[in-house]
C-alpha cells in the first residue's frame, strides 16, 4: 500500500495504485507520480505533484516537503491556447517549501483562467515520462436558493448550530456536485462526503444540513459537524464533471473504510493516463456567505 503525498496526503489518504483504478495492498510498490490538479472559473490551473510512498513511511513535514516533483514541464490547453506552467515554492514552518505550477507570468499571451462550459487538457512530462489527463468546467447548474442556521438539536451545546442549504437541481440526471466551507478565517475545507449526485432530488428544490468541513490531518471531535454561534461561514458549491465525481466519491469512501477490518476493498477512480495517481477535475464555483449572530 502506498501513501500519497501531496495535497492527498494532507487529508491523511493511503492508496497503492494501478493504472485508472487504486487497489489496496500492504505490499511495497515502487514510487508513482501522484497529480493534483484543478481548475475552477475565473482561477488559474493549478498542478501539486509529488511521489508515493511506502504504507509504513513514517511523515513528517521533512518527508512531506521531499517528496514534490520538481522540474517537470507541465501544459494546460483550452482547445485554442496552451500554457506552459511555473513551479512555485510555499513556504511552511520549520523551514520547509511545499510546491505547487501554475500560470506564468512570463508567458501572459497564453496564460488563461477558468471559464464555464469549458473543456481542459492537461499534459505533464517528468522523468521521461509523460502523463495526460481531461476535465470539463461545467456550467453551473445547481443553483443556490439560500443559506440559513437553525439551533442545533437537542443535546448539544446550545452554541451549536446547524447551517441549512436550500437549492434546486434542474431536470435531467448527471448533475453533480461538490461542497466546500469556510469558517472564518479558516481555509476551505471539503466535506467529509463532500460529492452528491442527483439521483434522488433530480428537477426538485431541497433543503439539506451543510455539515462543517473538515482538516483530515486532524481528528473529529464529537459534533464536528456543527457551526456555531458568532461565525461566518461561506459555503463553496462546485459543479463537476463526472470524473472528478467519481474521484471523490471513491476517495472519500477509502477515508471512511480506513482502519475497518470489514470494510470491502476499495478502487480509487482516477482520470490520469500513464499510470499516474490522482485526478485533473475542472469547478464551476458558486460561493455564499452566511453571518451567525452570537
Amino acid at each position: 500500500m502506498i501513501k500519497i503525498i501531496g495535497i492527498f496526503l494532507f487529508t491523511g489518504l493511503m492508496l497503492s495504485g494501478c493504472e485508472k483504478a487504486v487497489h489496496f495492498d500492504l505490499e511495497n510498490a515502487p514510487p508513482k507520480l501522484v497529480v493534483e490538479a484543478t481548475i475552477e472559473n475565473g482561477q488559474p490551473p493549478i498542478v501539486y505533484l509529488s511521489k508515493s510512498m511506502n504504507y509504513f513511511s513514517s511523515i513528517d513535514l521533512g518527508l512531506l516537503a521531499s517528496g514534490f516533483v520538481h522540474n517537470a514541464e507541465v501544459y494546460v490547453s483550452n482547445g485554442i491556447q496552451t500554457h506552459k506552467l511555473k513551479e512555485y515554492s510555499i513556504p511552511v514552518v520549520g523551514g520547509y517549501s511545499f510546491y505547487y505550477y501554475s500560470n506564468d507570468p512570463a508567458s501572459p499571451a497564453t496564460a488563461f483562467n477558468g471559464s464555464l462550459n469549458t473543456q481542459y487538457n492537461l499534459r505533464i512530462v517528468s522523468e521521461g515520462k509523460e502523463y495526460n489527463a481531461s476535465t470539463k468546467i461545467p456550467s453551473i447548474t445547481r443553483r443556490i436558493d439560500s443559506i440559513y442556521w437553525k439551533n442545533a438539536p437537542a443535546g448539544n451545546a446550545p452554541e451549536k448550530v446547524m447551517v441549512m442549504l436550500k437549492a434546486f437541481d434542474p431536470p435531467g440526471f448527471g448533475d453533480y456536485v461538490r461542497y466546500f466551507t469556510k469558517r472564518n478565517n479558516e481555509p476551505f475545507y471539503p466535506g467529509l462526503n463532500s460529492v452528491y449526485d442527483d439521483q434522488v432530488i433530480d428537477g426538485t428544490g431541497y433543503e439539506i444540513q451543510v455539515e462543517r468541513g473538515v482538516n483530515r490531518n486532524e481528528s473529529h471531535e464529537e459534533g464536528y459537524t456543527f457551526f456555531e454561534k458568532g461565525d461566518t461561514v461561506t459555503l463553496k458549491l462546485s459543479n463537476i464533471d463526472k470524473a472528478t465525481y467519481d474521484f471523490w466519491r471513491t476517495m472519500e469512501y477509502t477515508y471512511a473504510s480506513v482502519g475497518n477490518p470489514f470494510a470491502t476493498p476499495t478502487k480509487v477512480i482516477n482520470n490520469i493516463t500513464g499510470g499516474a495517481l490522482g485526478y485533473f477535475g475542472g469547478y464551476a464555483s458558486q460561493f455564499r456567505t452566511l453571518i451567525i449572530p452570537r
